[in-house]
This record gives structure tokens, C-alpha cells and sequence, in this order.
């Protein structure tokens, strides 16, 4: 673009004429860091193209669907969520300025399972950046594409108090963490003992997503049951409902972001609608909600 680039343009676009939208990017590492700083700055969704200019044919009916459903989104919630950015561009400050440290920890058996999709960047943000080592470890599913989950992670690392990281295979699920699905790959939660596993397959997609929140969320109500905290978050479709009242019905306690809040409501209300959730809250006051949850 002459004299301005895409990101500069997207800070102007939200600023002053807000609109639901979608970057379209490839795979590169470079371009893929573009597309995740758009995400930060209010873009609801992203679409990855898997070679060069004229490879955008490819993923047409994948970004024919999200055109759709993007023009479906109230103006007032986009104006929400791009007041949203700012105010938490605003307070943000760099890791440096933050200490991440497990001295503080009050270990508990409890785990907190979240999910979100279109708009859920914004809103895992906002929340995670609310956490205090305190918090309950983490498993969290978003809708996005394979090769932005590490690199989001990354940049949710240097904005938070407690460590995030995409989540690997086998591996052990420890306090202070926040663990991000690998795009592409369903994780789950397994007890081995006393310990508490995450595990990564790959398998067929649910509610046509994989990672898909409803895998993760109905492996934490088998093996977690009572001790789980389950989180809808903002999200086209129902992916996560069916799973957040199996956390219900094991005993575990269950929250949805409002709708007012939502980027998209669609995700919460499926949950809400089929009884799964114990309390509808507006995102800014989900941390707080999750902590009158936690047992220290």
C-alpha cells in the first residue's frame, strides 16, 4: 500500500471507522507475525493461503463462510471490541516490567478448560492478562489456524504474569501455566496417577474444528470432573457447548461471556441455551469469577 502498510491502515480502520475484518495471509513466518498483530489490533478471524498470490482460490469456500458470518456481526459489538483493544494496548507493559514466579503458588488439584473462537483473541487476552499465579493451570482451545498457536502463545507469554505456552504431547500439566491446542491437533486432558497429562491427537474434526473445544472440554469432565472450571468465550457455531455441560454435570463449575461482551455470541448462547452454564458474566469480570471458584 502506498505510504502506509496494512497494520498501520487496520490501527485507522478500527479507530475510526470500525468493521468486522479478516486478514487473509500466508503461511510465512513473517507475514504469520503480521497476521497475529492484526489479530491484537481488533481483526475478528484469520484465513491462512498455502503457497503464493493466486493460491487464495484454495480456501475459498473457508473464507466465503467467514465473509458471512462476519457480516452478520452488530456494528455495536465491533465498536466494543475496538475500544476493547485500546484500552488493553493501553495498559499492557512488556515482560520485563512483569514477574513470573511460582513462589506464590497455592497448589491445588483444580484445572481451568477454556474455549473460544472468532473474537477469541481479543478475549483470551484480556483474560489471561487478568491471571495471577494463583490461578488454577490452564488448558485453552481457539479456533485458529496451525501455524499462528505457537506464535500467539508467544505473544500472550510476554503480555502475562503466569507462563503460556502451546501445548505438547506428554507432557506434564504444572501450576502458573496456560497451555494453547496446537492448531491443526485436538488436546486433551489424561491422569496418570497423580499426575494430570496433556495429550495431542489428531483425529477427525467435531463440530467441524480440530482442535475442537467440546474434545477438550469432555476429557476434562471425565477425568477432572469436579475440580474443573470450564470458560466459553466469544465464537461462531456450538463447538464447546456440549462439552461445558459435561463439565456441569460432573460437578464442575461452568461460565459463558455474555452477549453483550461477545464479539460473536454464538458459542456461549449454544451452552447457555442447552443448561451448561452456572453463571453468564461479561468478560471483564470472568478472572474475577474464576477466583471466588478456586480453593487456595
Amino acid at each position: 500500500m502506498p505510504r502506509m502498510d496494512g497494520l498501520t491502515f487496520l490501527k485507522y480502520l478500527m479507530k475510526y471507522r470500525p468493521m468486522p475484518v479478516i486478514i487473509v495471509s500466508s503461511i510465512a513466518t513473517q507475514q504469520n507475525q503480521a497476521a497475529l498483530e492484526a489479530l491484537e489490533l481488533g481483526a475478528i478471524d484469520v484465513v491462512t493461503k498455502p503457497g503464493g498470490p493466486f493460491s487464495v482460490e484454495e480456501v475459498a469456500s473457508d473464507l466465503c463462510e467467514k465473509i458471512i458470518q462476519a457480516a452478520s456481526i452488530p456494528r455495536s459489538r465491533i465498536l466494543t471490541a475496538s475500544e476493547r483493544v485500546i484500552t488493553l494496548h493501553g495498559k499492557n507493559s512488556s515482560k520485563q516490567d512483569r514477574v513470573k514466579t511460582l513462589s506464590r503458588i497455592a497448589t491445588t488439584h483444580q484445572l481451568l478448560a477454556v474455549g473460544a473462537s472468532t473474537g477469541g483473541t481479543i478475549a483470551l487476552e484480556e483474560l489471561f492478562t487478568q491471571f495471577t499465579p494463583d490461578f488454577p493451570p490452564t488448558l485453552a482451545v481457539i479456533h485458529m489456524p496451525a501455524q499462528f498457536t505457537a506464535s500467539f502463545a508467544r505473544r500472550l507469554d510476554d503480555l502475562c504474569a503466569v507462563h503460556i505456552k502451546e501445548a505438547a504431547d506428554g507432557e506434564m500439566i504444572m501450576p502458573a501455566t496456560v497451555y494453547i491446542a496446537p492448531g491443526g491437533f485436538h488436546m486433551l486432558v489424561e491422569v496418570s496417577g497423580a499426575e494430570r497429562l496433556i495429550r495431542i491427537k489428531n483425529g477427525p474434526k467435531v463440530q467441524n474444528q480440530r482442535p475442537a473445544v467440546d474434545v477438550l472440554f469432555e476429557s476434562a469432565a471425565k477425568n477432572i470432573g469436579k475440580n474443573c472450571i470450564g470458560v466459553i468465550l466469544t465464537g461462531m457455531g456450538r463447538d464447546g457447548a456440549m462439552g461445558l455441560k459435561a463439565i456441569k454435570d460432573s460437578g464442575g463449575y461452568t461460565l459463558a461471556q455474555d452477549e453483550a461482551s461477545c464479539i460473536v455470541f454464538g458459542m456461549p448462547k449454544e451452552a447457555i441455551d442447552l443448561g451448561g452454564a452456572c453463571e453468564v458474566a461479561p468478560l471483564n469480570e470472568i478472572a474475577s469469577c474464576i477466583m471466588k471458584q478456586v480453593r487456595l
